[in-house]
């Protein structure tokens, strides 16, 4: 015993999913691990774990660069203790005609989205499999299914990590690994969502956004499946949202 505790790292935290899904597993004991850019948000929402009897430790990393990822995760694994289950959480939802799509940004959307979940996919595997167990799940979108018009940046990046996540999970499930794709159809209620599009949220129907809380603890039941089991792709959205 070394009496290190469970681990779980979210790769992606902001105001809304990504801080839900710190606050489920640290409230379940976990020592969450938060990942972001963002220095001063990390810092807060940590705090705000701490304050609630949870342990959240802030680790700052560019995920789209190979070597702070791979950093990241020997860090976290020697200072913290085993990972247990990953979380790639990172996004950036682009939307624009095909027409008018800059090459760098087509780029940049996949680089964020996709690139940077192979590398988190990687390391967190590179650690789980020499101990035969431990979870990565993936956040997907409505554009992993299907790619609408001005979206073929987003779809492409979100499309590709799907099948990342595919690929994953049949390689690595037979070594014990649980590789998992959450299919986000639908708005969350988040801050962030409220400040850019108030109008849309406000003429949602009661229930008509996804809350994080909810989503989290979506994430949270996967981690728990039995391995004879195991979900490799689930998705939620609201009862009013048309698929």
């Amino acid at each position: 015993m070394t009496g290190k505790p469970k681990v779980a790292l979210i790769a992606g935290v902001g105001e809304g999913l990504g801080r839900s899904l710190a606050r489920r597993f640290a409230g379940e004991g976990y020592a969450t691990v938060l990942v972001a850019r963002s220095a001063e948000r990390l810092a807060r929402i940590a705090d705000d774990i701490e304050a609630e009897g949870g342990r959240g430790v802030a680790y700052v990393a560019d995920l789209r660069e190979e070597n702070a990822v791979t950093k990241l995760f020997e860090d976290v694994e020697k200072e913290l203790g085993p990972i247990a289950l990953a979380v790639f959480n990172t996004g950036a939802n682009y939307r624009n005609s095909i027409l008018d799509t800059p090459a760098d940004m087509f780029e940049k959307v996949w680089r964020l989205s996709c690139y940077a979940g192979f590398l988190v996919g990687r390391e967190a595997a590179r650690h789980m499999v020499p101990r035969g167990h431990g979870t990565l799940i993936f956040t997907g979108a409505t554009a992993s299914l299907r790619g609408s018009a001005h979206f073929a940046a987003f779809a492409a990046a979100k499309g590709g990590l799907r099948q990342l996540a595919q690929s994953m999970a049949r390689e690595l499930g037979p070594q014990g690994i649980h590789v998992a794709s959450v299919i986000i159809d639908g708005v969350i209620d988040s801050p962030r969502m409220h400040e850019r599009f108030r109008e849309r949220m406000a003429q949602l129907p009661a229930d008509g956004a996804l809350q994080p809380a909810h989503i989290a603890e979506a994430y949270w039941q996967l981690h728990n499946q039995p391995r004879d089991a195991w979900s490799f792709e689930v998705d939620l959205r609201p009862w009013a949202e048309k698929f």
